[in-house]
């Protein structure tokens, strides 16, 4: 029933099978990105029906933590030939939105020849086409996001590197076959009915459905989908009337689907809706974290910026919950080490030394201060004492030198007469 379905569907892809256009294969296969592909592989392409060089197209999954490549066999159809594990990604589920917000992207993307880079940093490395139509229809911002090795990630999806030498391979020798172009489909997660029904309150879910209809065209087909952009929203496997093109940003041109997937699509439609309403009412493993929205990018983005002029901060990004408020790890702080890194520690060092001295001068002047007016307390309390104790001795001689009681006249003329008495007695 696909056969006809799946040669138009290649030919409307844009993997046809033709000439490099940007640059040859020996441009971007340089000595040290030739490693071959294992035989192990090579056989199970021969007894898949698939030729050495046949095109290729990736798959991205998130939450699995899996890169996929599938090839092309005679018939036109593909098929599962290699996983590797990602080793790690960056963000969280969610799209990309903006320069800094360290999401590595989900969508439909293009990688040619000319994006392949033998001479990466990080071992070997592709660009996976980020931003494309849909991205730069709908403002999203960034640049250089890629799959490669090294184990090392920004917003990219990085590999060991025996895995991107041989992802790698599959490219070098699908280009060297003639294939123009290969897609990348980067999702959250499969979107099966269970885990779409898992996801049906996150903030991404309607970015998701709309991803969605590009999954299952590949899985109804097992062609690449042809992808265009009009109204900010991807379409799959449309065609417009003969000279009408898909605007990124303007209205959807009137189109149509191929017949024989329009029927299929309906059918496996229906199932997936009986499958969706069961998994509602199933146990399921709970959500990961995901992104929330553009809010929560901006707010990375100036966490990456400043870690970027080298300001010491969160080792770890910010994050903000689906109910607003943010979560930062306060205890992990540091800086990025590097020369703009080094240079706001000498500048924050030489600030801090700066403020130490000034604090230790006021403390100084403090210290003279409160001195000088506990001297000035301790002279007037010593001219005080001193003035009291010159005013002590007079005191006491006043107490001392008493005037003597004065005698009565009547009494002293009394004692006068028994005196003269007591004379008389005794004979004095």
């Amino acid at each position: 029933m696909f056969a006809k379905l799946a040669r138009t569907g290649f030919m409307i892809s844009v993997l046809a099978v033709a000439g490099c256009n940007e640059k040859s294969v020996a441009d971007f296969v340089p000595q040290g990105a030739n490693k071959q592909l294992p035989e192990k592989i090579l056989a199970e392409m021969r007894s898949k029906g698939m030729n050495r060089e046949a095109p290729i197209v990736g798959r991205i999954f998130k939450e699995e933590n899996v890169v996929e490549v599938w090839k092309q066999k005679t018939n036109g159809r593909y098929d599962i030939i290699a996983t590797y594990p990602i080793c790690r990604y960056s963000g969280k589920l969610g799209p990309k939105y903006t320069e800094g917000d360290r999401q590595a992207p989900e969508g439909f993307y293009t990688v040619r020849p000319g994006q392949m880079n033998p001479k990466s940093g990080y071992h070997l490395s592709f660009n996976i086409g980020y931003p494309n139509a849909y991205d730069r229809a709908n403002g999203r911002t960034g640049s250089n996001l890629m799959v490669h090795g090294a184990c090392s990630s920004s917003g990219c999806y990085s590999m060991n590197d025996p895995q991107i030498e041989e992802i790698y391979a599959f490219a070098r020798d699908a280009f060297k076959g003639g294939q123009t172009e290969f897609q990348i489909q980067a999702y959250p997660f499969r979107m099966t009915a269970a885990n779409m029904a898992r996801y049906r309150n996150d903030p991404n879910y309607e970015f998701w459905k709309m991803l969605k209809v590009g999954y299952d065209n590949f899985e109804i087909t097992k062609v690449p989908p042809k992808v265009d952009v009009c109204e900010k929203r991807y379409v799959f496997n449309q065609v417009a009337p003969d000279g009408q093109k898909f605007n990124p940003t303007g209205a959807c041109p009137t189109s149509t689907t191929p017949d024989p997937l329009k029927v299929a699509y309906a059918n496996y439609q229906k199932n997936y809706d009986a499958a969706f309403a069961s998994a509602m009412n199933g146990s399921t493993p709970a959500p990961k974290a995901s992104i929330a929205g553009i809010k929560e990018a901006k707010l990375v983005s100036d966490w990456t910026k400043r870690r970027a002029r080298g300001e010491r901060i969160t080792i770890d990004p910010p994050s903000m919950n689906h109910d607003g408020s943010v979560t930062e790890n306060t205890t992990r702080m540091g800086r990025i080490d590097s020369p703009a890194g080094r240079k706001m520690a000498a500048l924050e060092a030489e600030q801090a030394a700066k403020k130490k001295a000034e604090e230790e001068k006021r403390a100084a002047i403090l210290a003279a201060k409160a001195e000088k007016e506990r001297a000035k307390a301790e002279a007037l309390a010593a001219k005080e004492a001193a003035k009291n104790k010159a005013s002590e001795p007079a005191e006491t001689l006043t107490a001392q030198v008493q005037p003597a009681p004065e005698v009565p006249v009547e009494d002293e003329g009394r004692l006068s007469k028994m005196k003269k008495k007591l004379l008389g007695m005794f004979g004095g």
